[in-house]
């Protein structure tokens, strides 16, 4: 059973009713028909419904069943307009204001899931991370105890022994951009917490640089230093060491001799990049040229699970994400 058929298969135990925004790509809808047919959650799509269901027809896509939601057409339309109204007065938000924003369908979406009429939200085919993330963080706010939203992807690799079997979580590849130390700290506990949520085994995190342990020296270098040490004061249980280059961080033999006295040891299952450059690049090229499964950009530290999705995905990433979605929604 491959990774993402665990995770469907958890989903199954605990069915989550997750919202797919964008219902005007046949990606998403692709991707809604399989879900649904599989059985791991339940779909509800948001946009208009005589036009979805034009599309899916002429690509013979079958979404019958599927609950199509056109957010002005809502019975509900208006109650969340009030609610998004009160979240958001404080800012100088009118009701008139609130009305057109909760015309769009990822404002109506997140309303749903900050009433509790669903229960987590995946979108990001056809639009970018900031018209994802942007209704997630004024409505749904930062979870409990988390300093920092952030973003990580999750990868498999076939046929690696590296890694948990070749089971990665890259942090961050999707959101912060340039993060300080104590920031890059913290994606590391988001995203150590991510590894051991999602694959049910200790996260062993590496914190990655053109540097081991001061093979080199300059402003970077010293950026993941100081967040590796801010990383095992905040959290002094977590199996952690930097800074790291990749090879260390995930091959035994290189870590022998490149970082004979650390703690990973080249067992590394949670890399951490130290700017969205490296990362972005870093899960590109796994991806491509290693044929690997990337599953996001996934968020943490959002209260309720909203998931970003690449541009370039196939309605197969989608499902992978919406399964992924249903787990994190299951231990909210």
């Amino acid at each position: 059973m491959s990774f993402i058929d665990e995770i469907k298969s958890r989903a199954k135990r605990n069915l989550k009713t997750i919202i797919l925004t964008e219902s005007e790509d046949v990606r998403v809808l692709q991707a809604a028909s399989k879900v649904t047919e599989e059985g791991f959650a339940k779909i509800i799509l948001i946009g208009n419904e005589d036009e979805a269901k034009a599309l899916a027809n002429k690509n013979g896509i079958d979404i019958n069943g599927i609950k199509i939601i056109d957010p002005v057409k809502s019975e509900k339309y208006e109650e969340y307009v009030n609610y998004f109204y009160e979240l958001r007065k404080a800012k100088g938000i009118t009701i008139e204001q609130a009305r057109e924003t909760l015309k769009d369908n990822m404002y109506f979406g997140t309303m749903m899931v900050k009433s509790g009429d669903a229960d987590g939200l995946v979108s990001g085919a056809c639009h970018s991370t900031a018209n994802t993330l942007r209704p997630a963080l004024q409505i749904l706010k930062t979870a409990p105890g988390t300093k920092l939203v952030s973003a990580f992807f999750l990868m498999s690799v076939p046929n690696c022994e590296y890694g948990e079997n070749g089971i990665f979580v890259f942090g961050d590849c999707g959101l912060v951009e340039n993060p300080t130390a104590d920031e890059l700290s913290e994606i590391a506990i988001s995203s150590s917490k991510s590894f051991k949520s999602l694959t049910g085994k200790e996260s062993k995190v590496a914190m990655l640089s053109y540097s081991t342990h001061g093979s080199a020296y300059s402003e970077l270098t010293e950026k993941v230093v100081e967040a590796t040490k801010l990383l095992k004061e905040k959290m002094p249980d977590l199996i952690c060491d930097g800074e790291l280059q990749l090879d260390a961080a995930i091959i035994p033999e290189i870590a022998k001799s490149k970082a004979p006295n650390g703690t990973v040891n080249g067992q590394a299952n949670t890399l951490i990049f130290p700017d969205l450059n490296a990362g972005n690049i870093g899960y590109k090229l796994v991806q491509r040229l290693a044929k690997a499964e990337a599953y996001g950009p996934l968020c943490q530290g959002i209260s309720r699970p909203v998931n970003d999705l690449s541009r370039g995905c196939s309605a197969e990433d989608i499902i992978g994400v919406v399964a992924i979605t249903a787990v994190q929604a299951s231990e909210v």
